[in-house]
């Protein structure tokens, strides 16, 4: 069916507010559920030991997720991909309720793990509004689609404890009630997408997307040609260095406040500055992007995470003024990498390759994401929290270096 400019374009802005409302939706009912998931497990398996299992089982879910939507996303389009993976997510709070009721932790593990590909389809959606605008305006599409999950991040953790009265209302368990808040939000987002991504983004997609900053890839590459071009190997290790560095500070830093004297509210002070960090300045970074381009601003959100850590490093005991500033640049930092890198994996790729590309990048991201968790905590009792922020600022030459190395590839071809 084809389309004038105008109606083009307006199908293109109502199909980007309904991704940002399926991410706002999906993104409520996961952070919800995952609020209380080491509080859960603590209670059902009589032990703190396996108090961090949901976690590490909803970034795997996330990462399955994301390889199994997009290749179901390249086959029956991206509507068909994001519905599946909300629809999978509502099934696993499903499955994690029954495991609260029934006290099995096995159960809330595999509930979990399927609430993570609910994740997936948040995290995704950020390329299905890349898909629809050229290259100059395509950061700009996906820094509002990352946006929607501000939502989530300030409505979930307050619908905690109003679901948790719902559900004593119900004569179920207190802490039942985060995960059926899934069932309505992120059951929403499954039905929004599935009803209103209509026509299928794929068909809406702009042909222009497709740059040739590094040269079309040919039709059916293989994911290691793929990975092998300049732009793609520096966006893909600039989104999961961003994710380590990220996740290895903020992860540690809760615990580190506690043990010297910070209270929960101060704690929380700390983390809502950092999450605002991630998600609520997105549009800015999109802008940023479609006007300097990914590499400055990858390079901008690396000097901003090099920062925050070297601040984490060196706050002292008592600083939570100075660790505030430092997570919320933390946040920023990776939210800057994360749109710039998002927006240059996008770029130069036929539409199937582009699509199966994003999901295993995806996957490496929240992999890389549950080793920097695991690995904080180690490090920690091994060396110290200021010893973990050296370290996180340390790992940002890597992706600095590759992406140097990229530049200098890229400008001979540019000759």
């Amino acid at each position: 069916m084809s389309h004038s400019a105008a109606h083009l374009d307006a199908l293109r802005r109502r199909t980007v507010w309904v991704l940002v409302g399926g991410v706002a939706l999906g993104s409520t009912g996961h952070i919800a559920a995952i609020t209380v998931a080491t509080i859960v497990a603590a209670d059902l398996a009589g032990t703190s030991a396996w108090a961090g299992a949901p976690a590490a089982a909803v970034v795997l879910g996330s990462a399955i997720g994301s390889t199994l939507l997009s290749a179901l996303m390249a086959r029956r389009g991206r509507r068909v991909g994001l519905a599946a993976g909300y629809a999978i997510g509502v099934g696993g709070a499903l499955v994690a309720t029954a495991g609260i009721l029934d006290r099995s932790l096995p159960l809330l593990i595999a509930g979990t793990m399927l609430i993570g590909f609910g994740n997936s389809s948040n995290q995704l959606s950020r390329y299905a509004a890349a898909d629809l605008y050229p290259a100059t305006r395509r950061a700009s599409a996906i820094g509002i689609v990352v946006w929607g999950a501000t939502i989530g991040a300030v409505v979930g953790p307050n619908l905690v404890a109003i679901s948790g009265d719902l559900a004593v209302s119900l004569d179920l368990p207190r802490l039942s009630g985060p995960y059926l808040v899934p069932l309505l939000f992120v059951g929403a987002a499954a039905m929004l997408s599935f009803g209103f991504l209509r026509p299928d983004p794929f068909e809406l997609a702009d042909d222009s997307a497709r740059t040739a900053e590094d040269g079309i890839a040919p039709p059916d590459a293989r994911l290691l040609d793929l990975v092998r071009r300049p732009s793609v190997l520096a966006a893909i290790v600039a989104l999961v260095f961003g994710q380590v560095v990220m996740v290895l500070i903020m992860t540690m830093t809760p615990l580190h406040m506690t043990e010297h004297g910070h209270d929960l509210g101060a704690v929380g002070f700390v983390i809502s500055g950092h999450t605002f960090g991630m998600f609520a300045l997105s549009p800015i970074s999109g802008r940023l992007t479609d006007r300097f381009g990914s590499p400055r601003v990858i390079a901008a959100g690396l000097v901003v995470l090099a920062l925050s850590a070297v601040m984490a490093a060196a706050a002292p005991p008592d600083g939570g003024v100075v660790l505030f500033v430092a997570l919320f640049l933390l946040g920023y930092g990776w939210n800057l990498g994360f749109v710039a890198g998002s927006a240059m994996l996008a770029g130069g790729l036929a539409t199937g390759e582009r699509t199966r590309l994003q999901g295993v990048t995806d996957s490496f991201i929240w992999s890389s994401a549950a080793a920097a968790s695991l690995s904080s905590g180690v490090l920690v009792s091994a060396a110290g929290y200021a010893t973990l922020g050296l370290i996180g600022a340390g790992l940002v030459a890597i992706p600095a270096i590759v992406l140097i190395g990229a530049r200098r590839r890229a400008l001979p071809a540019a000759g």
